[in-house]
């Protein structure tokens, strides 16, 4: 139910490598030990950004500003340092992607192709190229984003930057084998918190809980800034979260909300959490603070669901107009959350027909699949929805929402024993998964009732004597009949 993959990197992978071309430029910040003999004096603003920029490590939203007025301020009077322009343009896509704001995407690739422009890629500009595979990554172009890094990969094979921005691409298309083994060459180049949060996301995928826990709690350990542990102890929320233990995520989005109060995921993680322990009133609070910090569609489409749920309509009704009303173009799973929002509460042929698009343009991910899989179903095509539904719940992701859309599906095709299956799984992996389809699955569950006692047919033991007895032909449509219609 929510989106990743863009805040942690996005900067490190723009403006890491050209560290050591700018740090000169804040020699009074970083040495003035060279010239006096007192202690050097911490660093400013934008100083620190670059110096959580270089170790791969999370810049405050403060800091990253100043670093935006510093390097603006700088390219007026150098307006042919390409080095700045990709520090630039890598800056304005991390805050439009911590705030929420894509209006920093044309400036951030305006400053990039500037960049481009004093020092081309084929003379071997690989910050600019790497800041715009960030940038495509932001967006939701996933296929520009694996062409961007497999450029610098081709031309740099051990500058660790551009892995990260290959794990994400390659998640978005769907190919999780490359996104693993780019993990893999990761954790060979680079270490800290930003690989192991990227092992835990790795793990998560592959459904290998008790490893993405373990990960992201190493992650929080190496953290070393208040802005990169927040993001680290957010994981581990939202992985309890995802684990169906409420009272453990709102504990530890509160620990991430100590350091930075203002952290969107963490608020509307804790918002979630909330909601299921019947908390609703703060619920409500942490949403319209998330909504106000960073107004993703997700957070939108979550706060109208949980007023839908309590009886709300007026309220959900303005989240819902809010979401068809707004401009979400250049956002990174965007396409999911409108699809959905429109399966559930719109036109659901119009969910598959953006769906279907999505998947087109090879953005094959197993959210992709899901969405679209949940749309065919309730535009009325449940055969062709089942093969998009396997698809998502067979790669490995455990998801609660993915185990009930195919659940509900091969309920309507009378599948009844796998529906009953996934049905309840998806009530033991989080019972509170959705205020609205949690109740839902437990409707159905119930309506299924108990699996048969009498075994099929095939599975019974021979009666003596008869091993060699001619056997009658499957009636696969008598089996069927035999299981509890709801």
């Amino acid at each position: 139910m929510k989106t990743e993959n863009v805040s942690r990197t996005v900067l490190a992978a723009g403006v890491c490598a050209v560290f050591a071309a700018t740090a000169l430029l804040y020699a009074p910040d970083f040495a003035p030990g060279l010239f006096d003999d007192g202690p050097p004096p911490a660093p400013g603003p934008a100083a620190r950004a670059m110096i959580a920029a270089n170790a791969g490590a999370e810049a405050s939203l403060p800091d990253i500003a100043a670093l935006i007025g510093d390097r603006e301020k700088w390219l007026k009077a150098h307006p042919d340092d390409e080095a700045s322009w990709a520090v630039l343009g890598a800056a304005y896509t991390e805050r439009g992607g911590r705030l929420g704001d894509a209006a920093f995407y044309p400036r951030a690739e305006q400053a990039l192709r500037r960049s481009l422009a004093v020092v081309p890629a084929e003379r071997g500009n690989l910050d600019a190229q790497l800041g715009l595979g960030a940038l495509a990554n932001a967006q939701g172009d996933w296929k520009s984003a694996k062409t961007w890094g497999e450029r610098v990969r081709k031309a740099n094979p051990k500058r660790w930057s551009a892995y990260p921005l290959l794990i994400d691409a390659y998640n978005g298309l769907g190919d999780y084998k490359s996104a693993q083994q780019a993990m893999a060459r990761l954790a060979e180049l680079h270490s800290g918190a930003q690989v192991s949060t990227r092992a835990a996301q790795t793990y998560r995928n592959r459904g290998w809980r008790e490893d993405a826990s373990a990960a992201a709690l190493d992650a929080v350990g190496q953290a070393e800034t208040g802005t990169e542990k927040a993001a680290a102890l957010t994981r581990l929320g939202d992985l309890a979260w995802e684990r169906g233990e409420p009272e453990e995520a709102v504990a530890q989005y509160g620990t991430a909300l100590g350091l930075v109060p203002d952290h969107g995921p963490a608020l509307a993680g804790r918002a979630r959490a909330l909601a299921a322990l019947g908390r609703t009133d703060e619920a409500f609070r942490d949403y319209r603070a998330a909504l106000d910090r960073q107004p993703l569609p997700e957070y939108v489409l979550e706060a109208g669901e949980l007023y839908e749920s309590l009886g709300l309509d007026a309220d959900a009704r303005a989240q819902y107009d809010r979401l068809t009303s707004g401009v979400w173009a250049n956002r990174s799973n965007a396409e999911v959350v409108l699809g959905l929002f429109e399966a559930d509460h719109g036109e659901a042929d119009a969910a598959v027909r953006r769906l279907e698009a999505e998947w087109a343009r090879g953005h094959r991910s197993v959210h992709v699949a899901d969405a679209l899989g949940w749309a065919l179903f309730r535009a009325g095509e449940p055969k062709d929805a089942l093969e998009y539904a396997k698809r998502a719940t067979d790669e490995g992701l455990r998801s609660a929402l993915f185990s009930y859309h195919r659940g509900e599906i091969e309920r309507a095709l009378e599948e009844y024993g796998p529906a009953r299956r996934h049905l309840a799984e998806a009530l033991r992996i989080n019972p509170w998964f959705s205020p609205l389809l949690a109740p839902k699955a437990e409707e159905a569950v119930k309506a299924l009732g108990e699996p048969p006692d009498e075994l099929p047919s095939e599975l019974r033991s021979e009666p003596s004597g008869t091993e060699n007895a001619a056997k009658p032909e499957k009636n696969e449509k008598a089996e069927q009949a035999r299981e509890p219609k709801p």
